[in-house]
This record gives C-alpha cells, structure tokens and sequence, in this order.
C-alpha cells in the first residue's frame, strides 16, 4: 500500500463512509472511492462492503487498521521532532518534563529562583509517569526531566540531586498513640490498618510493596492510585494511611494528617535527565541546580 493508500482507508475506517472520509481529508469523493479501489486492487482483497449504504470493514481490513494507527502515531512522532528541531536554535524556551510528586511543591521552588536568573524565557512544563518523560526524552520532545530512582537508558544522562524517602501520612486519630509517642512508624504498626497503595507500575511502589511484605505487614488495602497526591488526598480526607515521598507530604495539611518518618528507611533518590549526545544547555544547567536547591528546602526538615 502506498502512503496514499493507507490515508484514505485509515480516513474510511475512522469515518465509516466515503463523504466523511473526504472531508476528513480534505479531498473529492470519487477520488477516495477511485484511491480505495485501487489499494484494494494491489492488495488482491477487499477492505471494505457496502452495507445498507455504509461500508463496512472487512476482516482483512479489522486484522491491517491498527497496523496502521501504529504507523499514523509514528508520522505523529516524526512531525513533532521536526518542529522541534525548527526551534533548536532558540534560546529563549526551556521544555521541562517531571514527575508529578515534584510537580506541587518543589518544582515550583525551583522556577521561581529559575525566572529570578533568566525573567525572560518560556518554560514548558508537563508531569507524567517516569517511563513516559524517559520517552518523551529520547524523541526529543523535551530538554530536561525529573524523575524518582535511576533511569538506565544509552541515550540518557542522568545526574543525582538529592536523596529524600518515603514517610507515613495518617488520618489524625488512626495511629496508635504508642506510634505517635515513638515518632516513627515501622511497617509492622500497619498491619490491618486501611491503606492506599500506588499501582504497581510505579518503581518506588514496587519498593513500597516489596518491603511490607519483607516485613511480614499486611494492611487492608482499600485503595489503588497512580499518583502519590491522590494517597495524600485520600489521608486527607480520612480515609487510609499512605506512604508517600517527602516532596508530596511537605504540601500535607498537619492539622487533617499525622506524618512521621518510615523505619525502616525506604530511600527515594531524585535525578535530573537530559540526553547524553544532545548539546550542552545553560538553561537546562540552571535548572538543574535550581532544582537540587528546591530539594534541599523541601527536605530539610522532613528526612530522617
């Protein structure tokens, strides 16, 4: 199939007729129905039937669409990193990309001694998950990303900035008040208390799990989230005991939650990331170092 194949049948598939197709695509409705027959003819079977007045994707047709959604995606991809690479020589814009616990109460630290240095650059700023800022990254969608624990990718440098580590946050009146006089809490006081726990796909969940079971505590798991803002809100709201990183708790409210530190220690490392073959920023640099003086601020008083 020829790329103009593929567009209009992608066209069909997603409109479910030939005049919808061809003012998707911004073209004559004979010459999708001529483009259509002529794929179908290179191709040596049918992709679609027509059926009451609609057409109706064939089975080989059902079996080849997300091959090519894949394909449009990857076009998506190639269109983005061309603009960017349109901007490169722009020095007035940084692109920063974090996690979403950084995103709250350090990240903003750190643009405001940022703008101080540099009052007239755009900044860019999107939080998702470590896996896609690490994506995100190599397409070069992005000149620098904070994340939780290391990333080992060949076409990344990271750059250590500080360690913080996971607390417990409880609905005031929950914990025991032994726990409260001892002013820590281990895994084992948590057993069979209700709690908020993140998805598996995150990596310092994965920590989190591992050794709770290590200790042979079993809370009753009432929640599961992806964000460890949506575990502070749920103790927030007096719902379960979460255990979060010291970034998200230093935006908790102390008079809804008690927040102690975690024994034993679960060390939360936070890293910069930008591409190792890119050329060198100065302000992805500043960044840098306005983020590990956020770092510091924040969690100064919170790490044990």
């Amino acid at each position: 199939m020829r790329l103009r194949h593929i567009e209009v049948f992608n066209a069909v598939m997603l409109t479910g007729s030939v005049s919808a197709a061809a003012r998707l695509i911004n073209v004559t409705q004979p010459a999708v129905s001529r483009i259509l027959a002529h794929a179908e003819l290179q191709l040596g079977f049918a992709l679609f039937q027509r059926t009451r007045g609609r057409l109706v994707p064939t089975r080989e047709a059902q079996i080849l669409h997300p091959h090519v959604e894949q394909l449009f995606a990857q076009l998506g991809d190639v269109q983005r990193l061309a603009a960017r690479l349109r901007q490169e020589e722009r020095k007035d814009e940084l692109r920063i990309l974090t996690v979403f616990a950084l995103s709250f109460e350090v990240l903003p630290r750190a643009l405001r001694a940022f703008r101080a240095q540099y009052p007239g650059v755009a900044v860019t700023i999107d939080a998702l998950h470590s896996p896609q800022i690490v994506a995100a990254l190599v397409r070069q969608e992005a000149d620098l990303g904070f994340v939780f624990t290391g990333v080992a990718h060949p076409s990344l440098a990271q750059e250590h900035l500080a360690d913080g580590a996971m607390l417990c946050v409880a609905p005031r009146g929950l914990l025991a008040p032994d726990v409260l006089a001892r002013g820590s809490v281990q895994l084992a006081d948590l057993d069979q208390l209700p709690f908020v726990q993140l998805a598996a796909s995150d990596p310092v969940g994965t920590m989190v799990d591992h050794a709770c079971r290590e200790a042979g505590a079993r809370p009753q798991v009432l929640y599961t989230v992806q964000t460890y803002h949506a575990a502070l809100a749920l103790a927030q709201h007096g719902q379960a005991v979460a255990l979060i990183d010291a970034c998200t708790a230093a935006s908790a409210d102390r008079g809804k939650v008690d927040v102690l530190p975690l024994l034993p220690r679960i060390a939360v490392p936070v890293h910069s990331l930008r591409l190792a073959q890119g050329p060198g920023s100065l302000l992805a640099d500043a960044m840098a170092r306005c983020m590990r003086e956020a770092l510091a601020q924040t969690l100064a008083p919170s790490v044990p």
